[in-house]
Parts: C-alpha cells; structure tokens; sequence
C-alpha cells in the first residue's frame, strides 16, 4: 500500500493541506498504539507500522518537492541516492552564485544574489508548472515525468544554495 492509498487520496503532486491534516487526525486515532494495548502482539504491531507509516506519509505530503520525489519513485522514474546529471548551463549558473557566496557576501550583494536564485527558480518552475498544477494520474506522460524528474533535482540545488545564503544573513 502506497501513501496515497493510506490516505485514501488519488496521486497527486501538491497535497490539500487542510484536508491532509484532518485525514491524519483521523487515521491516527483509528491507528495510534495506545489504543492497542490490550490486543494481540500482532494487532500491536500492526497498529505499529501503521502509525509509522502515517507519520513518513505526512512528512512526505507536506511538501511539494518530497511529494514529487515519492511520486517520481512510485513510477520508477526515481531511484534512492541516484546520481543525475543535470544540463551544463543550470550548473554553470549555480556555480556563479556557490563562487560569489564563498567569496563572501557582504550586505550589498545578498538582494541580488537572492534576485538570481528568484530567477533560476523561476526559469525551472515554468516547464513544469501546467504538469504540476493539473497532475492527472491517467494523462501522465513518461515525457512529462522526466521534466519533473529534471525539476526535482535543479529544486534540490537550489534549495542547498538557499540554505548557504540562510547561514549568511
């Protein structure tokens, strides 16, 4: 069973939080050990991998990039701890931005050190952004998924970059 099914949602790229939050509260209380005390070591253990299930589930669902991440996995588009190799120009441009910030920044520099990440984060979103908003499980291309795929692993980079930055300021 995947996350999804555990939810009792369709596959999706972006998860209603609101309703991500009651359906958990929900499936805890039905799940949570404690309830289980009195039962069987199996139904305990049960109730265990529930609950744990539901938790690695909620961590994954509440952000977008970890919920492509496990939907690129559940295609097989995504191995664990693979090397992709991303196109020379968003590398080269990374590059630029990872050599200004260890060269150090001072406080002059950091709007637009900050304007250029906009920008890249920009310029990588809009390929995928119609697949992103209007995911049909049914419509999906493989095409499509390596965009995401391509999508993911620039967002990681970027994402590393603004970590950088956040250790600066």
């Amino acid at each position: 069973m995947n996350y999804f099914e555990l939810f009792e949602i369709p596959i999706q790229l972006s998860v209603d939080q609101t309703a991500l939050s009651k359906k958990y509260l929900e499936l805890s209380k039905l799940f949570h050990p404690d309830y289980f005390i009195s039962k069987s070591t199996t139904q305990q253990s049960e109730a265990l991998e529930k609950s744990a299930q539901l938790n690695a589930a909620l961590r994954i669902f509440k952000t977008r990039e970890t919920t492509i991440k496990y939907v690129l996995q559940l295609k097989g588009i995504l191995e664990e701890e693979e090397k992709y190799e991303l196109p020379t120009s968003f590398l080269m441009e990374v590059l630029e931005i990872n050599e200004q910030l260890m060269d150090g920044v001072d406080e002059t520099e950091l709007p637009n050190i900050r304007l250029n990440i906009e920008t890249l984060q920009k310029n990588i979103y809009e390929p995928v952004q119609k697949i992103i908003e209007n995911y049909s499980e049914a419509a999906i291309t493989q095409k499509e998924l390596l965009q995401l795929k391509d999508f993911y692993f620039k967002k990681k980079y970027l994402h590393r970059i603004e970590q950088q930055l956040t250790g600066l300021v």
